[in-house]
């Protein structure tokens, strides 16, 4: 098994469990040991489907303003647990591939292997819920004949972006490219850098 087939194995695992409740308040149950590259993808895809439903939550029109306001801080606080999580799963790779000796003529990459990972993660959801909707029984089979059309393609990104992730380990372990991680500076959250926060003081 590759190393992307085990991440949409574990993907699909975390959003069947969430969609036992269907709550964004269920507690998280991680099954997998803590230490372990599985603890992070399952609770990286747990997050990212309790943040798609934050998502469609707070476009109700009809959400309640304090409700609304409550929620927006709860998906500002995903974010960053999300981008948290991206690093650490960056260091297990910067650890996997630590003792590589990289070739003269390497490349870098356009992003890390973990946000790669982190888009496959997200395309795990759209499919999930894209093929919902290509078996609504309630849906016009306009609706339906549509949504299948678009889940083909999803489908067809995911084996893509499979392969891309698959293949881009490949050549960091062969030194054929070399991965650099720059740390995701968010200066909205930091009391120090956002001008709403620091002006208050």
């Amino acid at each position: 098994m590759s190393f992307t087939q085990q991440c949409n194995q574990i993907f699909n695992q975390a959003i069947r469990d969430y969609h036992i409740t269907d709550n964004i308040d269920t507690p998280i149950n991680n099954p997998y040991d803590r230490d372990s590259i599985e603890n992070r993808l399952y609770l990286k895809c747990w997050i990212d489907t309790v943040q798609w439903h934050f998502e469609d939550i707070i476009r109700d029109p009809h959400i309640n303003p304090e409700d609304a306001l409550a929620l927006k801080r709860r998906i500002d606080r995903s974010n960053q647990d999300r981008t948290d999580l991206v690093e650490q799963i960056d260091s297990y790779f910067r650890h996997q591939y630590s003792d590589v000796t990289v070739l003269p003529d390497a490349r870098i990459n356009t992003e890390s292997p973990a946000w790669a990972v982190d888009r496959l993660s997200i395309l795990a959801l759209k499919i999930y819920h894209m093929r919902e909707q290509a078996e609504r029984t309630d849906a016009l089979p306009e609706h339906r004949a549509k949504c299948q059309s678009k889940l083909n393609v999803l489908l067809e990104q995911q084996q893509d972006l499979g392969t891309a992730i698959d293949q881009l380990l490949e050549d960091i372990a062969a030194g054929r490219k070399y991965m650099k991680v720059y740390r995701q500076m968010k200066m909205y959250n930091d009391p120090s850098t956002n001008p709403v926060l620091y002006g208050k003081k």
